[in-house]
């Protein structure tokens, strides 16, 4: 697979979407089963989530891009309605969402939502598994903060083993450490899916992020 080129975030975000036609045909032709993967992070940080992209394009197939203010929904105050259109128009066919944790992660309103219908049942019972990943950024900052609706999914008990339905990691070593992550987050739909924990409505606003 080739390496994209670009020169802004922008350019990062369109060629995470391109990426995602190339790898689909690229898969037809190994005829290796990867599991696919909406990748819901900040824009500031889309850098980052293509050079992971690029990193692991033999472990999953990538789905992109996620929720923006263009779209004349997004001021609808029908919970249900929002997070349908999300399901169905962004999420569509994947099965796990990887959360992409840089240091400002935690306050973008479009996260939390993409968070929200990734764990929500919906009339078809549809849901996603959710894998969290520190991105090299934030591993350099004194302190980060989860997106609170991850939180509430990350549980850790007192020696440190992991309890609740999602999973969150440091920014992977090895194409083999992402491929098992990514398939127990995969087998948690069945697995761990009574750990769900959906929390409250959906962030209404981005919060101040210095």
């Amino acid at each position: 697979m080739s390496t994209w080129n670009y020169r802004s975030s922008n350019d990062a975000i369109l060629a995470i979407s391109r990426q995602n036609d190339a790898v689909r045909e690229y898969y037809k032709r190994d005829g290796i089963v990867r599991h696919k993967c909406f990748l819901s992070y900040y824009s500031a940080d889309a850098d980052e989530v293509l050079k992971f992209v690029n990193d692991f394009t033999d472990v999953f197939i990538p789905r992109a891009v996620g929720v923006s203010e263009a779209y004349p929904w997004v001021n609808s105050d029908d919970d249900d309605y929002v997070m349908d259109v999300i399901r169905d128009d962004y999420l569509a066919d994947s099965t796990v969402t990887l959360v992409f944790v840089g240091t400002c992660t935690w306050s973008r309103k479009f996260v939390d939502w993409e968070v929200y219908s990734s764990l929500r049942r919906d009339q078809s019972n549809r849901f996603n598994g959710v894998l969290t990943i520190q991105l090299p950024s934030a591993a350099e900052a004194t302190s980060v903060q989860l997106p609170s609706r991850v939180n509430k999914n990350v549980i850790r008990n007192g020696v440190g083993a992991d309890i609740g339905y999602a999973r969150y990691y440091v920014y992977p070593s090895s194409a083999g450490a992402l491929q098992g992550w990514i398939e127990d987050t995969f087998q948690a739909r069945t697995t761990r899916d009574d750990l769900i924990i959906l929390g409250g409505p959906r962030r209404k606003i981005n919060s101040a992020c210095s």
